[in-house]
């Protein structure tokens, strides 16, 4: 959203890398190394570009606004608060030159209103992400967020609608729902399942998906929905974290394994191709070989199709941050290794699974060694020869094997032609 208004403004987008007069930097502050990242892009493009003009905003630009100001070749800070009005504060494009020290625009306080977002966030994919909520009141005890992007707050309905009409108009054909706990979605009392209902009536909208959701904000009406749905996929991506109740407990979780598990159950129930994701971490303070072993035991016994695995990284301000009983760094290497190889052994089971099916694929742009690869509802990377098919086209297919992290199959018949509508 922040490149289409700066398009808008007279600028032309350029590669990461390449030469350039203005670096936008959005920060993560989860973890340690995504505030280095964001240290090494600053120093990568001034090698090259030595007089672009740097502005970085994002959840490093919240959290971590002091150290920044330190960092050599910053332009201009932006906190949560002020993000999206970035492009008002960025000189004349021809006025623009470095400046001797940081300009800082950030508050402490973030607001809590309902908001609204300028503009539309068009990307280079067949699928567009869409943006519906912000912030979070659940202060997992290892968490930053809360204090980067600040309390719950909700999209306006009509602003959702409006740039999901806009995306699909625009020829995308998959919405991805996405916010910090969306979930938590309530504009004037609808809810998250009220919006869906919502999208799934705007006729060019083909495929909705929801990102990542808290286990303890998916109700009953929320699965009936997805399994009754013909354009919301069913998939679902439930961080769990840990598979030990002690450790759930010392991270501020609002569950334990034995109701992530009934969640589980209740949603396979409804839905028995359901693609299920998870997150994991591993390194928490105190987490000793029987906690771990809890972890991998849950991990097993679960039929996720992946699980994605980070190691714990302690954020100042967090009540995690106090805790004893740190895990040596061999250790938590060791113990994300074995959950990776779990990990694409699970994927590797769920593909199998496949064999045999027809299934609608959306393909995504670009080909690779001879074949282009796309997603069906729920999750499963599909590819196919490249000529058979074309970009942004639904084709049902039949998966017939699996090689290399994808499915392999062949295209059987067009469910949907690819939209003629530019692609931004």
């Amino acid at each position: 959203m922040l490149a289409d208004n700066l398009k808008r403004q007279g600028y032309r987008l350029v590669e990461f890398g390449e030469e350039t007069d203005l670096l936008v930097l959005n920060t993560c502050s989860v973890t340690e190394n995504a505030e280095k990242d964001c240290r090494y892009a600053v120093r990568k493009t001034l090698r090259h570009s030595p007089h672009a003009f740097v502005a970085v905003t994002g959840c490093y630009a919240q959290t971590g606004a002091t150290q920044l100001q330190k960092v050599p070749g910053i332009d201009l800070i932006v906190g949560t608060q002020f993000k999206m009005n970035l492009p008002d504060y960025l000189p004349a494009p021809a006025k623009l030159q470095k400046q001797p020290e940081p300009e800082l625009r950030h508050s402490r306080t973030i607001d809590r209103e309902d908001f609204v977002l300028p503009g539309t966030a068009y990307s280079d994919s067949t699928r567009a992400l869409l943006k519906i909520q912000d912030g979070c009141d659940f202060m997992c005890s290892f968490c930053l967020i809360p204090f980067a992007r600040g309390r719950e707050r909700s999209r306006t309905l009509d602003d959702v609608l409006r740039e999901a009409r806009d995306l699909a108009a625009h020829g995308y054909r998959e919405l991805v729902l996405t916010g910090v706990n969306i979930g938590q979605y309530d504009y004037k009392g609808a809810a998250l399942v009220d919006l869906l209902r919502e999208l799934e009536a705007i006729p060019d909208v083909t495929r909705i998906r929801i990102s990542s959701i808290e286990p303890t904000t998916v109700p009953p009406a929320l699965l009936e929905q997805m399994a009754a749905s013909t354009k919301l996929c069913h998939y679902l991506h439930l961080p769990l974290q840990s598979g030990d109740d002690g450790i759930l407990q010392a991270m501020n979780r609002r569950y334990g394994v034995r109701e992530y598990e009934e969640l589980v159950k209740q949603a396979l129930a409804l839905m028995p191709d359901l693609g299920l994701g998870t997150d994991l971490m591993v390194g928490f303070p105190g987490e000793d070989e029987n906690a771990f072993a809890n972890t991998l035991t849950t991990a097993e016994r679960l039929p996720f199709s992946y699980f994605h695995v980070f190691s714990y990284s302690s954020r100042p301000g967090t009540a995690a941050a106090r805790l004893d009983q740190p895990i040596p760094p061999p250790v938590i290497r060791q113990r994300s290794k074995q959950l990776a190889e779990l990990s694409r052994t699970k994927t590797l089971g769920f593909y199998q699974g496949q064999i045999g099916r027809t299934v609608p694929v959306l393909f995504e742009q670009g080909e690779r060694d001879g074949f282009r690869t796309g997603t069906t509802a729920n999750f499963t990377r599909v590819a196919v020869a490249a000529g058979a098919v074309e970009a942004g086209s639904i084709h049902n297919v039949t998966i017939t094997g699996i090689m290399d992290g994808l499915a392999y199959g062949h295209p059987v018949a067009t469910v949907l032609a690819p939209s003629h509508r530019p692609l931004l």
